[in-house]
């Protein structure tokens, strides 16, 4: 038997987006362990590990939102079901996006699809170029460069290059975390501050969810 409830209160509602804002940060600070041999991945691993759970649960809370009866028909319901939807879709996005950079990254140094009975790992070539390393470094960076490449069988400069690569997909990652993470905090704030539950979405742009208005300003741009 459907038991029907009251609809969800402003204050219940910005806990909602704001519950999802802190959970999309908390991707930046998730941790895993990395073995030296693959010490070039540990930028990335820790949020590779975190953002498929933070979706997971963000899916299985928007379902309990959309399984609720009465389902969200206010506007202030219906401005934060767009928000929230809005959120979990270009944090999937981003999470492949960081997928693809990995596979990536994993390929160039030849980690094969599945464990070698022979854990010794060389790159195809085999050949030392510590001539590409950027003259930039100083002694003592050169030599933690090439100790950590030692550790992970990679030439000096394809360590600084793959290194190099999972830094630029954390960055990514890292931008579209922190604008989606703030774009939920701004619309909680935003239904919050609403003296009744009158938040309208139909006023225009500036009525839409925060990631809504970048969406669309990108799509501007793009054209």
């Amino acid at each position: 038997m459907i038991v029907d409830r009251a609809p969800l209160t402003r204050t219940e509602l910005a806990g909602l987006l704001t519950d999802a804002a802190q959970s999309v940060s908390g991707i930046l600070t998730a941790e895993y362990p990395t073995a030296a041999s693959r010490s070039y991945l540990h930028p990335v691993l820790g949020a590779l590990s975190a953002g498929p759970r933070v979706i997971c649960e963000l899916n299985d809370r928007l379902e309990e939102f959309l399984a609720d009866e009465p389902r969200p028909a206010t506007p202030a319901g219906l401005f934060t079901l767009a928000s929230y939807a809005s959120a979990l879709g270009w944090l999937t996005e981003s999470l492949a996006e960081l997928t693809t950079s990995v596979d990536q990254i994993c390929t160039r140094v030849g980690i094969p699809t599945q464990p070698p009975d022979d854990p010794t790992f060389t790159t195809p070539d085999g050949t030392e170029r510590d001539s590409e390393l950027d003259f930039a470094f100083s002694d003592v960076e050169l030599t933690e460069i090439r100790t950590a490449a030692e550790a992970a069988h990679l030439p000096p400069g394809d360590y600084v290059a793959v290194l190099s690569e999972s830094l630029l997909a954390i960055t990514r990652i890292t931008d579209a975390c922190m604008e989606i993470s703030s774009g939920l905090l701004d619309d909680a704030t935003y239904v919050l501050g609403e003296a009744t539950d009158h938040v309208w979405i139909n006023d225009g742009p500036g009525h839409l969810p925060t990631l809504v208005r970048s969406l669309l300003a990108r799509m501007e741009t793009a054209g």
